[in-house]
């Protein structure tokens, strides 16, 4: 297979593993759910893991050699040249409490980096697709980050300022905060990296993320047109901290890694 043609089927992959995993969301969405409650303490639903499963048999069948890391059913294969990762609904507090701003989360790694990438928002009826030498398509039409040269003028979200779980990690946002116009706590799980990439907002920010909470968005923001890394600067890898900080106008980039490494 041609690497054009290796692309243009993970590509197709990528959507018909969006497709199944939103059905199954779907089906259960807004409806009397059991939800347990797993050792971290976060929830979890038979529509996480039965969205993960199904996202993992079609992976399998399709590339019975890349590995697998989900959130829900554990990792296979690691040590493959690609390796996708898999976030069946980012954001369950939101799924459970009727919210739609859950998402998918759907990234294919090439040795250990992030390399295709889709947010999927089922219940919006709204995804974003990006990387693979492809350009990001919000559900078939391009979309770009927006030009945003001074801090200043800028609008971050983030999640909320309970993920910032040491002293450190809460006094580097902070100043970061203090350079922008304005920050908005949405409880937007995933979304607020979508509104990077379309160009509706300049930063999201946030801390402690794992590999399936982050993998998926840098190459979603960065096939837009912005920059993705950790809060030094480094670009994200299967082993960065989590750290995790998306800029629409990389231009933003220097001054805003400076303000949060201190």
């Amino acid at each position: 297979m041609t690497q054009g043609g290796f692309a243009a089927h993970c590509l197709a992959l990528v959507h018909e593993l969006a497709d199944a995993s939103g059905k199954i969301a779907l089906r259960h969405f807004r409806t009397p759910i059991t939800v347990d409650e797993k050792s971290d303490a976060s929830p979890v639903t038979i529509a996480d893991r039965d969205a993960e499963a199904v996202m993992r048999e079609l992976i399998r069948r399709t590339f019975p050699d890349h590995g697998i890391i989900g959130e829900e059913h554990g990792n296979e294969n690691t040590g493959a040249e690609w390796v996708w990762t898999l976030d069946p609904i980012d954001g369950t507090v939101s799924f459970i409490n009727g919210a739609p701003l859950f998402g998918t989360l759907i990234a294919l790694l090439h040795q250990g980096k992030p390399w295709l990438g889709c947010i999927n928002h089922p219940a919006l009826n709204e995804r974003w697709v990006g990387g693979a030498s492809e350009p990001t398509r919000r559900n078939g039409e391009l979309v770009r980050t927006r030009p945003c040269a001074t801090l200043r003028n800028a609008t971050l979200y983030s999640t909320g300022p309970e993920y910032l779980s040491a002293d450190t990690q809460a006094a580097a946002f902070a100043r970061l905060e203090k350079a922008i116009k304005r920050r908005r706590f949405g409880g937007t799980d995933c979304y607020h990296y979508a509104m990077v990439a379309s160009g509706w907002i300049d930063i999201a920010c946030e801390a402690g993320l794992k590999l399936h909470d982050y993998a998926a968005v840098v190459p979603v923001v960065e096939a837009a047109g912005g920059i993705v890394t950790d809060w030094s600067g480094q670009p994200l890898t299967m082993a960065s901290d989590g750290d995790v900080i998306a800029l629409g106008d990389p231009r933003l980039h220097n001054a805003a890694v400076k303000l949060l490494s201190g």
